[in-house]
């Protein structure tokens, strides 16, 4: 650390702690995950949903809806297949605004992982 910035190596006031996605609490044999945006979509997994998307940055189509079955969900990424036209998407999630589903949703508050 370059000490001419940073000459002194403590901060005040208490660390903050920010809830990290790749620790995990530990629930007997399994790993037990807080409930992210991503678990609660791989909970999901085949069933069938409409995506809404923002491209801020795009001029030619800045709102997109996808239609389609949930796939795979990863921490950055979902990834759609639409049986109608035989496409699959591999979607950001920085851009996903919301998600809607024709049945009901599983959700846990506590995610355990597929082994």
């Amino acid at each position: 650390m370059n000490q001419n910035f940073y000459p002194n190596q403590t901060f005040p006031g208490q660390p903050i702690q920010v809830p990290n996605q790749s620790t995990a609490m530990t629930s007997g044999a399994y790993d037990v995950e807080q409930s992210y945006i991503e678990n609660i979509l791989r909970l999901n997994k085949g069933k069938k949903v409409r995506v809404y998307m923002t491209f801020t940055d795009s001029t030619e189509w800045r709102d997109k809806v996808f239609d389609g079955i949930i796939e795979q969900a990863g921490r950055d990424h979902l990834i759609l297949s639409d049986p109608q036209t035989g496409k699959w998407y591999l979607l950001q999630m920085i851009y996903l605004d919301y998600v809607e589903f024709e049945e009901r949703i599983n959700y846990s508050p506590e995610f355990i992982p597929n082994l």
